[in-house]
């Protein structure tokens, strides 16, 4: 019988859910570590992505548990129930679902207010992250560290899986000089933590003196991609709709982000998926990314018109990143190819963005002056070589998961 409904399964091309092999810290901290919260009063930190298994949200099972008493939500960029756009404000307001004071951490200011603060007992962090430095929940969560310190209150964050995995990290350290939004203190570009240790790292490097508690998953090791969790992934923001674009989103955000007229697929049905211009002659472009071999990765000339965006309407061309390989995939060595290639071939056509917007998303003011020098990424990944080691050892430090 239960392989004739597996047969039924396959005929129909079904797919059944996978079950969790990890379980998540919210689950933890309403099961095991529940007198973390039980009877206090908590604030939460946490967005659409922030579920459990089951994707109930956390905010709802917060305000449904009346061992805890919910006082107050901040909302990180695209909101509390995910209804922002990338980089648009997001206001105050209550959350209606559970009538819940919302405060904003992407309008006016970025980090939990005194006030909102004082009558908590406890501040709660629930994000999902991609694995990248260039991501503002990470940001978000460095913040809110530095707000409870000065408050004096605890923060718990309840960890959750890098869809990334937990073994490779890459790039140059971000300078202090060109810390920002994207990129608020000294992390690589691709970091290997859980949002659970880099806080840890926040509070270890930028010296916060805060009370924190990482609410540890169950199931979870570092050579772990999300597709191995048997999770469900939720969107973490409208141009991440599946684990696919959190793979990407290195790769080509990190062109899209620092060139003016290349798109990184933003305001088409494939976000962080295409790589492209009015310029660009895809086939050539494709041939000359193939002669480079990258990792985990195929890619094919495509052609496309975004929906919206600032290319709307645009007619492009450009290639399409095709995953076959997420565990051999190198997201920063991929961007750099994509953005030396693409130099090689139309280097008089590329507008950079200014020289310090470049530096924000890169980590330092060499890139843009390696890269139109015309320098190999064998040479640029080279000068990051004593960096990388450095982090290394302070990211060690920080590690929950040793396996």
């Amino acid at each position: 019988m239960q392989r004739l409904a597996c047969l039924l399964v396959a005929w129909l091309g079904l797919v059944l859910p996978a079950r969790a092999q990890v379980t998540l810290g919210v689950e933890r901290l309403l099961g095991d570590a529940v007198d973390l919260v039980e009877g206090k009063r908590v604030g939460l930190i946490t967005n659409p992505a922030g579920v459990d298994a089951k994707l109930v949200p956390t905010v709802d099972r917060l305000a449904g548990d009346k061992r805890v008493k919910l006082v107050r939500l901040f909302g990180p960029e695209h909101g509390i129930r995910g209804d922002a756009a990338a980089g648009d404000a997001v206001a105050d307001a209550v959350d209606p679902r559970t009538g819940a004071p919302v405060e904003s951490l992407y309008g006016k200011s970025r980090r939990p207010s005194s006030a909102a603060l004082a009558d908590l007992d406890v501040l709660v962090i629930d994000l999902q992250d991609v694995g990248s430095r260039t991501y503002t929940y990470i940001s978000t969560v460095g913040e809110a560290l530095r707000a409870a310190s000065e408050a004096k209150k605890p923060v718990i964050v309840l960890d959750r899986p890098n869809p990334l995995g937990g073994l490779r990290f890459e790039g140059p350290v971000i300078e202090s000089e060109f810390e920002s939004f994207i990129g608020w203190g000294p992390l690589t570009v691709t970091h290997g933590m859980t949002i659970g240790e880099v806080a840890r790292f926040w509070r270890d490097v930028e010296r916060i003196d805060v009370d924190l508690t990482v609410v540890a998953m169950k199931g979870w090791k570092r050579s772990m991609l999300w597709a191995d969790t048997g999770l469900t992934w939720v969107p973490t923001s409208p141009h991440i709709p599946r684990a696919l674009q959190a793979h990407l989103y290195v790769c080509t955000g990190m062109l899209g982000g620092v060139l003016q007229n290349v798109s990184d697929g933003v305001g088409s049905t494939l976000p962080f998926e295409l790589v492209g211009a009015t310029f660009v002659d895809g086939e050539r472009f494709a041939a000359e990314l193939s002669k480079r071999r990258l990792p985990g990765l195929r890619v094919r000339a495509h052609a496309w018109k975004p929906f919206y965006g600032k290319f709307e309407g645009e007619q492009l061309h450009g290639v399409q990143l095709v995953l076959d390989d997420p565990r051999a995939l190198e997201p920063l060595h991929t961007a750099l190819e994509l953005l030396t290639t693409l130099h090689a071939l139309h280097g008089d056509e590329l507008r950079f963005e200014d020289a310090k917007t470049v530096a924000k998303h890169w980590g330092n003011a060499r890139l843009l002056q390696q890269i139109q020098a015309g320098k190999s990424t064998v040479e640029i990944e080279a000068s990051w070589r004593e960096e990388l080691a450095g982090f290394a050892n302070l990211r060690d430090a920080a590690l929950i998961y040793r396996e």
